[in-house]
């Protein structure tokens, strides 16, 4: 019995221990929470002193007059229009040469005579590019008895993707230059074969052109075929760079007002190559524009802690809503004056 007392005694020791227990765990977990409040306490006052001091600095960018114009360029090779090679029509022996290597000839000109009395005659203007017989040689039927190359005209042939063939169409202008020589040489495009040549995952159609080159220029050749597309010659230009697009997709720039502060001047855009784009309406000549250029090292670090892609697309949110809405510069930093680079501006 005093054992069973004793034993029924010691439970009822450990069933009173169990609330303590509780309690300290319940202690430990709401110091935890209030170390965790605290924490993030700090980092939101971080986090709100670092997007008081965010700046921007802005790079300046100057419209001009100039000439845009957009082109779709091509590489291709030189080949002659007219190239022949006359062979003997059977064995026999070179009676008479008429004429010599390099000489230039004329369609219908006398360029051999066999022993069995049959001419050979130039069949195309041209020079005398091969002639590897001599009167008295003996030669077999299919030997080569002369060559001769229109080394004034040629042609060029491009391939030209099935991404672009719309926009290429026969008599278009357009220019040739040869890359070793530099010499270039306006022409037409002059045939297009709609048929694709090609086996690939991408079809590819053939355009021809044809021009007439100086001496020097050869057959084989490495050229740049330019088709000219759109052009705006003397025109309000600038810089793409400095051209931003609000949520409806309209054009505007970054200009300072009479009180110095940057606002939003919407422009008409037209002709575009690529780097410069041409200003229809909104800018003069001469004048300076703004871009973003760089963020401070508070901003830098702000990204870094609180996660800069969200960041920064929420301040661009931000600005869009407010050029929308009264077309000025958001500020930033508690209505502290941004920065700004270069201050000849670009061009």
């Amino acid at each position: 019995m005093g054992e069973q007392a004793m034993g029924a005694g010691e439970a009822v020791i450990r069933k009173k221990a169990r609330p303590g227990r509780k309690k300290r765990i319940i202690r430990k977990i709401v110091l935890w929470l209030l170390l965790i409040l605290v924490l993030a306490g700090a980092a939101f006052l971080g986090y709100m002193h670092l997007k008081q001091e965010y700046t921007v600095t802005y790079d300046s960018y100057t419209a001009s007059v100039g000439t845009i114009s957009n082109a779709l360029s091509f590489s291709g090779t030189l080949q002659p229009v007219d190239n022949e090679t006359y062979t003997a029509p059977s064995s026999g022996t070179v009676r008479n040469v008429y004429v010599q290597k390099g000489q230039e000839v004329k369609e219908g000109d006398t360029l051999i005579r066999m022993s069995n009395g049959k001419t050979i005659e130039a069949g195309c203007d041209g020079t005398v590019n091969q002639l590897p017989v001599k009167e008295g040689d003996e030669v077999a039927a299919g030997d080569t008895l002369a060559q001769v190359v229109d080394f004034a005209h040629m042609k060029v042939s491009i391939r030209v993707d099935e991404y672009d063939i719309s926009s290429v169409h026969e008599g278009d202008l357009c220019h040739v230059t040869a890359t070793a020589t530099e010499n270039a040489f306006d022409s037409v495009i002059d045939d297009i074969n709609y048929v694709s040549a090609s086996t690939g995952s991408v079809a590819y159609y053939t355009a021809t052109a044809y021009v007439d080159v100086p001496g020097g220029v050869y057959p084989g050749m490495q050229v740049t075929v330019t088709i000219p597309q759109e052009e705006a010659a003397d025109v309000v230009i600038l810089k793409e760079d400095a051209v931003s697009f609000d949520m409806t997709n309209r054009a505007f720039v970054y200009m300072m007002n009479d009180q110095e502060q940057l606002e939003t001047v919407y422009v008409e855009t037209g002709v575009s190559n690529g780097n410069y784009v041409e200003i229809k309406s909104g800018l003069q000549n001469g004048d300076t524009v703004y871009v973003e250029a760089a963020a401070t090292e508070e901003t830098s670090l702000l990204a870094t802690l609180f996660g800069g892609q969200q960041f920064n697309m929420n301040q661009n949110r931000n600005r869009q809503f407010q050029n929308t809405n009264n077309g000025n510069m958001p500020s930033f930093g508690g209505g502290n004056m941004p920065s700004f680079n270069g201050g000849g501006g670009r061009q």
